[in-house]
């Protein structure tokens, strides 16, 4: 065999062992579809706040419950729209779309999530409304970048980026909306374009 024969076969059993150990179907429309649902979302917790006659919130209050349920209809379209996308990419590839990998990366990725929704539901229950948006970019960053080991796509450079944006709010909580809607939205978006493109080449 030629050197170039050993190097093919080298490249070859590195990318049976990646596709062996990551889950490789998610689909950057997936990323796209979450970042518009995003924004949506966005527009009408700001019309709901704009229009409630009062500029703070209350955890009792009506307005709190429509912006909670604004949330979860976020969260649960996203979820439903990656689900639809990342099966229909992975028939195509002939992969399959449960196996141990793409449980490692659900299991991974659920655990700093549903740790940081606990925290989120503790501290609101205590009055504290500051830090919600800077907690729930931090925890998804750190949920992305969690659960990277098990993807490609780099995963992991938006999940430092939603940290950093959370950072941000942190020490700006007056401005903790409008960094939601960079990472939750634009930011889905464009990597969700990236991830796109990259898909559209290979």
């Amino acid at each position: 065999m030629s050197e170039q024969d050993y190097l093919n076969d080298i490249s070859e059993i590195k990318n049976l062992m990646n596709r062996s150990s990551r889950f490789i179907s998610l689909s950057g429309l997936s990323g796209i579809f979450a970042g518009i649902y995003a924004l949506i979302g966005a527009a009408v917790a700001y019309w709901l706040v704009a229009n409630s006659g009062r500029e703070y919130l209350i955890l009792d209050g009506k307005v709190f419950r429509l912006i909670m349920l604004d949330l979860f209809l976020i969260a649960f379209f996203s979820v439903i729209t990656a689900i639809y996308l990342t099966t229909r990419k992975a028939r195509k590839n002939g992969e399959k779309i449960w196996d141990t990998s793409s449980r490692r990366l659900i299991i991974n990725f659920l655990i700093p999530l549903l740790a940081g929704g606990a925290y989120i539901l503790i501290i609101l229950n205590q009055q504290k409304y500051g830090q919600t948006g800077a907690l729930m970019l931090i925890f998804y960053g750190l949920a992305l970048i969690n659960a990277s080991k098990y993807s490609i796509g780099h995963v992991r450079y938006l999940g430092i980026t939603e940290i950093i944006l959370g950072l941000i709010a942190a020490i700006f909580p007056g401005y903790g909306f409008w960094l939601w809607v960079i990472g939750f939205g634009l930011m889905h978006i464009l990597y969700g374009s990236i991830m796109f493109a990259m898909e559209k080449k290979q």
